[in-house]
Protein backbone atom coordinates (compact mmCIF):
# COMPACT_ATOMS: atom_id res chain seq x y z
CA UNK A 1 0.00 0.00 0.00
CA UNK A 2 1.56 3.34 -0.54
CA UNK A 3 2.85 6.01 1.68
CA UNK A 4 0.03 9.03 0.33
CA UNK A 5 -3.21 6.09 1.14
CA UNK A 6 -1.78 5.07 4.19
CA UNK A 7 -1.59 9.27 5.00
CA UNK A 8 -5.55 9.70 4.09
CA UNK A 9 -6.78 6.60 6.04
CA UNK A 10 -6.53 7.85 9.76
CA UNK A 11 -8.30 11.14 9.72
CA UNK A 12 -8.30 11.63 13.30
CA UNK A 13 -8.61 9.99 17.47
CA UNK A 14 -11.84 9.82 17.99
CA UNK A 15 -11.70 10.64 21.69
CA UNK A 16 -15.31 10.73 24.06
CA UNK A 17 -15.85 9.67 27.67
CA UNK A 18 -16.73 6.16 26.66
CA UNK A 19 -13.89 5.29 23.87
CA UNK A 20 -11.25 7.00 27.02
CA UNK A 21 -12.42 4.22 29.43
CA UNK A 22 -12.24 2.08 26.20
CA UNK A 23 -8.53 2.30 26.43
CA UNK A 24 -7.63 0.58 29.62
CA UNK A 25 -9.04 -2.48 27.85
CA UNK A 26 -5.96 -1.59 24.64
CA UNK A 27 -9.49 -0.61 22.33
CA UNK A 28 -8.60 2.42 20.69
CA UNK A 29 -11.50 4.71 18.30
CA UNK A 30 -10.51 6.58 15.28
CA UNK A 31 -12.21 8.70 12.54
CA UNK A 32 -11.37 7.26 9.26
CA UNK A 33 -11.83 7.34 5.74
CA UNK A 34 -15.38 6.38 4.57
CA UNK A 35 -13.88 4.03 1.55
CA UNK A 36 -11.34 2.90 4.06
CA UNK A 37 -11.53 -1.18 4.92
CA UNK A 38 -10.75 -2.95 7.61
CA UNK A 39 -7.35 -4.17 7.00
CA UNK A 40 -6.20 -0.51 5.39
CA UNK A 41 -7.32 0.50 9.03
CA UNK A 42 -4.58 -2.43 10.44
CA UNK A 43 -1.95 -1.43 8.38
CA UNK A 44 -2.27 2.06 9.09
CA UNK A 45 -1.84 2.16 12.71
CA UNK A 46 0.49 -0.67 12.51
CA UNK A 47 2.84 1.82 10.33
CA UNK A 48 2.46 4.88 12.08
CA UNK A 49 2.04 3.60 15.54
CA UNK A 50 4.67 0.31 15.81
CA UNK A 51 2.00 -1.87 17.33
CA UNK A 52 -0.04 -5.18 16.71
CA UNK A 53 -3.58 -4.67 16.13
CA UNK A 54 -5.16 -8.02 16.90
CA UNK A 55 -9.00 -6.75 15.39
CA UNK A 56 -10.59 -3.80 13.72
CA UNK A 57 -14.21 -3.03 14.00
CA UNK A 58 -15.80 -0.68 11.60
CA UNK A 59 -18.99 1.30 11.56
CA UNK A 60 -20.78 3.96 9.46
CA UNK A 61 -22.34 6.48 11.52
CA UNK A 62 -25.58 8.16 9.47
CA UNK A 63 -26.29 12.01 9.33
CA UNK A 64 -28.52 13.18 11.32
CA UNK A 65 -31.19 15.95 10.92
CA UNK A 66 -31.28 18.55 14.07
CA UNK A 67 -33.88 21.36 14.30
CA UNK A 68 -32.19 24.42 16.43
CA UNK A 69 -33.94 27.49 16.70
CA UNK A 70 -36.29 26.37 13.83
CA UNK A 71 -33.73 26.25 11.33
CA UNK A 72 -33.01 22.53 10.02
CA UNK A 73 -29.84 21.52 10.05
CA UNK A 74 -27.54 18.34 9.47
CA UNK A 75 -25.12 17.05 12.00
CA UNK A 76 -22.55 14.73 9.31
CA UNK A 77 -21.77 11.31 9.16
CA UNK A 78 -18.74 9.68 9.62
CA UNK A 79 -16.59 6.19 9.55
CA UNK A 80 -15.38 5.29 12.80
CA UNK A 81 -12.97 2.10 13.77
CA UNK A 82 -12.45 0.51 16.91
CA UNK A 83 -9.10 -0.91 16.84
CA UNK A 84 -8.25 -3.59 19.49
CA UNK A 85 -4.49 -4.07 20.22
CA UNK A 86 -2.81 -7.23 21.05
CA UNK A 87 -1.88 -7.72 24.94
CA UNK A 88 1.39 -5.63 26.03
CA UNK A 89 0.85 -3.42 23.32
CA UNK A 90 -0.20 0.22 23.66
CA UNK A 91 -0.38 3.86 21.98
CA UNK A 92 1.00 6.51 23.15
CA UNK A 93 -0.70 9.73 22.15
CA UNK A 94 2.07 11.94 23.37
CA UNK A 95 4.35 10.94 21.17
CA UNK A 96 4.98 12.22 17.57
CA UNK A 97 3.89 9.17 14.94
CA UNK A 98 6.13 7.24 12.36
CA UNK A 99 5.15 9.34 8.92
CA UNK A 100 8.42 8.93 7.29
CA UNK A 101 9.56 5.19 6.36
CA UNK A 102 12.62 4.37 6.70
CA UNK A 103 13.89 2.05 3.94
Amino acid sequence: MSQERLLNILLKRHSTEKTVRAEADNTYTFLVAPDASKAEVKSAIEHFYNVRVKKVRTLNQKPKQRIFRGRKGVISGFKKAYVILNAGHFIDFNKPINVVSEK
